[in-house]
């Protein structure tokens, strides 16, 4: 599959809002053998990528932005419903991610391909108060917390919520992972802030996930993450 002949035959259906024309486009592309898998990686990822970079440079008005991720979470839920199932890993993940429709829409790819690789997901999306974030964590001790942002001004309430996890010991044996255009953008911000796992794309982030399981963030990671939240809340 060309999958860059791909996007540029689907991106103009999503930019109208052409549901129709987007479905017929990904029916040929599965009837040619395509997984849906495949799909996701190579098509929906970075195609919400390209949408989001070119409406944060204004080279896309709001209403075509509107239609597409839209219409793009269709897709991908179409998708989601035919992944393949992978047996359990007896791991859990909750996650939670920016307010924005395409910080929801990034971390529910995420979301979907980890719970068919075999991890137990909770997805609680954004506007959800670091305190309930907190709470919920001592009270379901996941195995890892995943958090995901599009959005600079995120980063310094993900590092304070980092930094209160950890001042408070709760749940010592959970990993926190991040994701998202705010780390891909600013080298180095994931560990600066004290996450112990990051990735640039859900393929990355879930083989992370697989043989990454031990990796924590080191003392001296945590206290230079510190400085850099403070210097961004400034």
């Amino acid at each position: 599959m060309n999958f860059e002949a791909l996007k540029e035959r689907l991106f103009p259906m999503l930019v109208t809002g052409d549901r129709v024309g987007a479905r017929a486009i990904v029916n040929e592309a599965v009837e040619s053998g395509t997984s849906a898998e495949e799909l996701t990686h190579e098509c929906y990822w970075p195609m919400l990528d390209m949408i989001n970079l070119m409406y944060r440079e204004d080279k896309m008005a709001s209403l075509a932005h509107h239609y597409a991720t839209r219409l793009l979470r269709s897709l991908v839920d179409q998708a989601q419903a035919n992944y393949e199932q992978k047996p359990t890993r007896e791991r859990s993940i909750m996650m939670f991610c920016g307010a924005t429709e395409v910080d929801d829409l990034a971390a529910q790819m995420v979301a979907d391909l980890a719970e068919a690789d075999g991890y137990s997901v909770s997805f609680g999306g954004g506007g959800v108060s670091w305190d309930e974030i907190m709470a919920e964590v001592h009270t379901r001790t996941p195995d890892v917390l995943l958090l995901f942002s599009s959005a600079a001004s995120d980063a310094p309430h993900i590092r304070i919520l980092i930094d209160s996890i950890r001042d408070i010991q709760a749940c010592p044996n959970m990993q926190i992972a991040v994701g998202g255009g705010v780390f891909n953008r600013a080298e180095g911000l994931a560990a600066e802030i004290g996450a112990d796992l990051w990735a640039t794309t859900p393929r990355e982030l879930v083989h992370s996930l697989n043989t990454q399981a031990d990796r924590r963030a080191t003392p001296d990671q945590r206290t230079v993450g510190r400085h850099r939240g403070d210097a961004m809340a400034a």
